[in-house]
């Protein structure tokens, strides 16, 4: 049963501890504030419930400035690639410098561990990856 954990003009985010997975709904432009902080809520979330799946829906989400990027890599890939996330999947941005960000971001991420980032143009493909059996970890 999905339950939602944090909500706010900007962001939606929610889980199922029965399938450990975690889903954030993003909505417009975020300001540095407001996107550190739902970052911030998204890796606490993903600690402690230890869920294996993320599904980051994107479309919605207006470009990430720099700083934000910056900050984001330095501050929450680490938390995400040595916690128990598997698999990350994100549906793209219909914003096009969202979805320049996010290469970036994903460019600059250095050893990701076990977690496997994947991005995808739709919902319901990403869905169905994020359910495909695990593999069993090295």
């Amino acid at each position: 049963m999905m339950i939602t954990h944090f909500q706010n003009k900007v962001i939606t985010i929610s889980y199922d501890l029965d399938q450990r997975m975690g889903i954030a709904v993003w909505n417009g432009f975020l300001n540095s504030l407001e996107f550190r902080e739902a970052a911030e809520v998204c890796a606490d979330l993903i600690e402690e419930h230890k869920l294996l799946l993320w599904l980051g829906d994107n479309r919605k989400l207006r470009a990430i400035r720099q700083a934000d990027q910056d900050w984001f890599v330095a501050h929450i890939m680490p938390r995400l690639t040595i916690g128990t996330l598997r698999r990350n999947a994100s549906v793209s941005s219909e914003d096009l410098f969202n979805r320049m960000a996010v290469e970036q971001i994903v460019k600059r991420a250095d050893n990701l561990g076990d977690m496997v980032l994947n991005e995808f143009d739709d919902i319901e493909a990403a869905m169905a990856w994020l359910k495909e059996p695990l593999p069993a970890l090295k």
